[in-house]
């Protein structure tokens, strides 16, 4: 089994919680790496085996993720689980690659505008730092997994229209580049169902074996209506958000990701066994809560709880 397959294996649906993350990009306060701590070894218990820790930027301007290197080593030490950080930049890569993470995370947005608002660089500049990182990956010691997250992939909030056609010609550039995985984010939860799963579908069908993942948000309520579109499209990688936490500070009208608890509930009504338990992913939302009071939350589950009186689980479990 090689280094891909062992962090996504084809044969399951994968949920990344990138609450500590995506999910602390805009907020007002932060929580301590104490509470971090808590939140990722109380989530590890709940079943979840995918975390993404943070971002390596300048502390001065994003102080939440000062403690990046902390929670990577903390995830190296559950068995089972997998680090996860983003890189923006060469200096950004280069402390992702020695705090061995065990995926870095490069942005490729699909609009120039988009690119240079976000990243100061052209989307071939982009292309090309995906590519040194790529090569760099495959001889450090970790060798982590190297992500192209495609921003804006759906549409853009500063450029408008994005056709897919130019998406999947940025996906080629990305693997030729040598990205292993390719996720493709709705960052301000423009469309829904047809266009997900159509951009999805086109996407599987040219990513010639690549894993696929889609990170959805959930801006004007389609979040959880696009996740399934996303599993029926093929699909077998899934970003959600503790409490739908999260948004893109450069990219306007952005907004939460879908809500990590009620994804979980999508994928086992949906025959996707997830190995989480709900009820007590749900408990978890606690220590944010405490922690970022001025914060809002969200999601269904945390109000409604899972249905009592039914067996809720889908009888039809998937398999490949």
């Amino acid at each position: 089994m090689n280094r891909i397959e062992q962090i996504y294996p084809g044969d399951r649906v994968t949920l990344r919680e990138v609450g500590l993350r995506d999910g602390l990009q805009l907020v007002k306060s932060y929580p301590s790496t104490e509470a971090k701590t808590d939140w990722i070894k109380r989530e590890y218990s709940a079943g979840v085996r995918h975390f993404e820790v943070g971002s390596f930027l300048p502390v001065k301007t994003m102080p939440q993720f000062s403690d990046v290197r902390d929670l990577i080593r903390l995830v190296a030490d559950l068995d089972g689980a997998f680090s996860s950080a983003l890189a923006l930049n060469e200096r950004g890569a280069t402390d992702a690659l020695q705090a061995e993470v065990d995926e870095i995370v490069c942005v490729v947005s699909a609009t120039e505008e988009h690119s240079r608002a976000n990243m100061r660089r052209s989307r071939e500049e982009a292309v090309a730092l995906l590519g040194k990182v790529a090569e760099a990956s495959k001889v450090s010691p970790a060798k982590p997994v190297v992500v192209a997250g495609v921003s804006m992939a759906f549409g853009c909030s500063i450029a408008g229209e994005v056709s897919q056609s130019d998406v999947v010609r940025l996906v080629a550039q990305c693997l030729e580049a040598g990205a292993d995985v390719i996720g493709l984010a709705d960052t301000v939860g423009f469309v829904g169902p047809n266009q997900v799963g159509s951009l999805c579908r086109a996407v599987v069908d040219a990513s010639e074996g690549a894993p696929v993942s889609a990170h959805l948000h959930d801006t004007r309520g389609m979040g959880i209506a696009n996740a399934s579109a996303a599993l029926d499209a093929g699909i077998r990688i899934l970003d959600g958000s503790l409490g739908g936490l999260g948004g893109c500070p450069f990219a306007p009208g952005a907004s939460g990701n879908v809500v990590f608890e009620d994804l979980v509930y999508l994928c086992e009504t949906k025959g996707y066994p997830t190995g989480i338990d709900l009820e007590a992913l749900t408990e978890i939302r606690a220590i944010p809560e405490a922690e970022m009071p001025e914060e809002q939350f969200f999601g269904a589950l945390a109000k409604a709880g899972p249905p009592q009186l039914i067996d809720w689980r889908a009888q039809k479990q998937f398999t490949q």
